[in-house]
């Protein structure tokens, strides 16, 4: 570091905090260690008896921490995010919109085995709003070299993005209700509503929603009805269990449904069938997807709506983290559940 007159300091990173102190009304730091001084500064400077500073002198392979975080979140930032502005060494990445937050997690395992290096994110696979805060960056020190930064950069290069976030797709969703009590009216749908306020959430309109008994035929026909009008989700409600006048599983079937999985290691929605007719997904619903602030469908259907094509690895690995801890007051997604790195 090296003494320098308050004129000449504009563009230089300060060594110290400056303290103001005005009687009565404020009594704080007026300028930290590490700030980069302004022009603009160099008044306020003078009114606090500031004739001289001591600021770092950046040799040449160093790297200030503002530029430095900034240089990270630009490597790691893929589609959907946006940048803040450095502030006290920080960059925050959040959702530029609505969609599926994707976190290269090897990647960034990689990144923040570097020393001095912090970067640090929300879980992957989840759906996030326009503004939400999902990542962070910065060094530890006020300076470092700038050798290590690069090599943030060549992993980003190497890898892709390390975070983004992928766009929910509007896709029109057929819903087809089962079950014999419903479809003669003794008792009220519940499900449809439920499910036309997820999607809605999503950004998926409800193209129709039709009731049927627990008649395989039937359900056969309402669903490929909504495949042949454009659906691209199909949702079937109802009859997902082993009882056996439940008949969803064997008419998603039957309809041609190359099924992904018949069970999740999720509770709730252990119950929950996925499977494709030809590209398009079709999804089982147990019941709990109406009693619950949270199930199997916010950990599965998000992702279907932001384009993944879904195989048996991806439900399985929602074992580790697929139970919901039954919490008084659900906070859902600020939990566990379905966190599963």
């Amino acid at each position: 570091m090296k003494q320098v007159r308050v004129e000449e300091a504009v563009g230089m990173v300060l060594c110290h905090d400056i303290t103001r102190i005005a009687p009565g009304e404020f009594k704080g730091r007026a300028f930290r260690k590490g700030q980069r001084i302004q022009a603009e500064d160099i008044p306020l400077l003078k009114d606090l008896g500031k004739e001289h500073l001591y600021v770092f002198e950046l040799q040449e392979g160093w790297i200030h921490e503002d530029d430095a975080a900034r240089r990270i979140a630009l490597a790691a930032a893929g589609q959907g995010i946006t940048l803040s502005e450095p502030a006290e060494g920080r960059v925050n990445l959040s959702a530029a919109g609505q969609g599926l937050l994707k976190v290269d997690v090897e990647a960034l395992l990689r990144i923040n085995s570097i020393e001095q290096i912090v970067f640090s994110t929300l879980h992957t696979n989840q759906a996030v709003s326009s503004g939400r805060l999902v990542a962070g960056t910065r060094i530890i020190p006020l300076v470092t070299q700038v050798e290590k930064i690069a090599e943030v950069e060549k992993i980003c290069r190497d890898s892709g993005p390390v975070v983004f976030v992928r766009p929910f797709l509007p896709l029109p969703v057929g819903i087809v209700t089962t079950g014999s009590e419903v479809y003669s009216g003794r008792i009220e749908d519940r499900f449809g509503p439920v499910l036309r306020t997820k999607f809605a959430e999503l950004g998926s309109p409800v193209m129709g929603q039709v009731l049927v008994a627990d008649d395989v035929e039937k359900t056969v026909a309402a669903i490929h009805g909504f495949l042949e009008k454009g659906a691209g989700l199909v949702a079937v409600t109802g009859g997902m269990s082993v009882d056996p006048d439940d008949q969803t599983p064997a008419a998603i079937r039957a309809a041609g449904g190359e099924v992904v999985t018949y069970g999740a290691p999720t509770f709730p929605g252990a119950m929950f069938m996925l499977a494709y007719i030809n590209g398009v997904p079709v999804v089982g619903l147990p019941g709990c997807v109406m009693y619950y602030r949270a199930s199997v469908f916010d950990l599965v259907v998000p992702r279907l709506l932001a384009g993944e094509n879904l195989g048996r690895a991806d439900i399985v690995a929602m074992g580790h983290g697929g139970l919901c801890a039954a919490c008084p007051d659900c906070r859902y997604p600020i939990c566990s559940f379905g966190k599963t790195v």
